[in-house]
C-alpha cells in the first residue's frame, strides 16, 4: 500500500474525514451533507470526489451516496482519528476553546507523524485517565493561564530551585 502522505493532500484527507465523520454520526454521506459539513460549494465536493475516486479511496455514483473503499477508510480513520486527539489535547489538557481547538487541530492533523500523535495520546490517556481528578499540575496550570504574564509568581513554583 502507498503510504497515506504520498497519495493524498490535506484538501483530500480533509473530505475523507469529513465522509467518515458523517458516517459515524448516522447520516448520508452526500454532496451536500459534506459541502454543509465543510463549508465549500457543491461543485467543490463534486471536483474533490473525482480525484478521490481516482485515487481509490470513494465510490460515488451521481447523486447518490458516497462510500469509503476499504483502503479510503483507513486514511479517514488515521485522520479523524489525529483530530479527536489533537482536539481532546487542545480542550482537555490545554483548556483552548472548543472552537479554536476544532480549527488548530484542523491544521494540525495533516503534518503530524504518527509517532507524535501515539505519543500525544498516551500523554493524555496517563493525564485524564491514570491520574483522575484534579492534579497539582492541573490546578497551577489553571492558575497560570489566568494570571499575567508579567506577574511570574503563580509560575514561579514551575522554575526549579538550586
Amino acid at each position: 500500500m502507498v503510504p497515506m502522505k504520498d497519495k493524498t493532500t490535506a484538501s483530500m484527507e480533509d473530505y475523507l474525514e469529513a465522509i467518515i465523520m458523517l458516517k459515524e454520526d448516522g447520516r448520508e454521506s452526500t454532496v451536500t451533507a459534506i459541502s454543509e459539513l465543510i463549508g465549500v460549494k457543491k461543485p467543490s465536493v463534486n471536483w474533490a470526489l473525482k480525484k478521490l475516486v481516482d485515487a481509490g479511496y470513494v465510490t460515488h455514483e451521481r447523486y447518490g451516496d458516497i462510500d469509503l473503499t476499504p483502503e479510503g477508510a483507513i486514511v479517514a480513520r488515521e485522520v479523524y482519528r489525529r483530530h479527536k486527539t489533537l482536539t481532546s489535547f487542545l480542550v482537555d489538557i490545554l483548556r483552548v476553546h472548543p472552537e479554536i481547538a476544532a480549527r488548530d487541530a484542523c491544521k494540525m492533523e495533516h503534518v503530524m507523524s504518527k509517532e507524535t500523535i501515539k505519543r500525544l495520546e498516551k500523554f493524555i490517556d496517563f493525564v485524564l485517565d491514570c491520574h483522575p481528578g484534579q492534579a497539582d499540575w492541573e490546578d497551577l496550570f489553571s492558575r497560570c493561564i489566568e494570571c499575567d504574564k508579567d506577574d511570574r509568581r503563580i509560575c514561579d513554583r514551575f522554575t526549579p530551585k538550586n
